[in-house]
């Protein structure tokens, strides 16, 4: 933020400059006051390009529609305001396809809570199915998880005029940090059980953890 600030003050005394050396200067010949009009010009625009976008954004928002984000760099998405009108359109189905990715993200967790609890009474032939299914289970979950959190993470940013936050947003925002960190434990220790079984109660906590923050987190949206 604080190289930012300084980056637009040097922009900013540097029309400043430009404009001065203009009224300082009334015998400058005309294609040197033209080429100092049109960079006039193109800083104005750039600083209103600037202001279509809101002051905070997530990181990983930043790093594909900031102002010099790889979406501006590589000029798939200009940062103008017509260009912002479609991005509001983009952000709306992608939170839309991230609600659904979402429960179904959470019918996997749900799938998965049953299956451990089945394993903890199986025995034999009846635990090694079981085990499998629970293992198809997680990685189906992985891939619903891991899109749902791309899609709100990635999404383009809310219109800078838009700048309140809902109440059951905030919540989960809040939410999404603990279901995160249970979803991450859950798979590490998942990795290891297989050869430390005395892991397996931390595992079950972590899932059933991930669990009580996942689905509040997707009521919270509602509100």
């Amino acid at each position: 933020m604080a190289k930012l600030l300084v980056l637009l003050l040097c922009v900013g005394l540097h029309v400043h400059a430009q404009d001065s050396s203009y009224v300082v200067q009334p015998f400058a010949t005309a294609p040197a006051t033209t080429i100092d009009n049109q960079r006039l010009t193109a800083s104005i625009d750039s600083l209103s390009a600037q202001s279509l976008l809101p002051h905070k954004m997530l990181f990983t928002q930043r790093i594909f529609w900031g102002p010099n984000g790889l979406l501006r760099v590589i000029n798939v998405a200009p940062l103008t305001l017509e260009g912002r009108k479609k991005e509001v359109k983009i952000r709306q189905f992608m939170l839309i396809s991230h609600k659904v990715t979402g429960y179904a993200t959470l019918a996997g967790f749900v799938a998965q809570g049953i299956l451990e609890l089945k394993l903890n009474k199986a025995t034999g032939s009846e635990y090694n199915q079981l085990l499998n299914a629970q293992q198809t289970a997680l990685t189906i979950t992985n891939i619903a998880y891991g899109t749902t959190a791309l899609l709100s993470l990635t999404a383009p940013p809310k219109l800078a005029a838009d700048q309140k936050t809902r109440s059951g947003v905030k919540l989960h925002k809040y939410l999404s940090i603990i279901h995160l960190t249970g979803f991450i434990a859950t798979n590490i220790l998942a990795s290891q059980v297989a050869q430390h079984s005395e892991l397996r109660p931390y595992r079950q906590v972590a899932g059933f953890t991930t669990l009580a923050a996942f689905a509040p987190a997707l009521i919270a949206l509602k509100f």
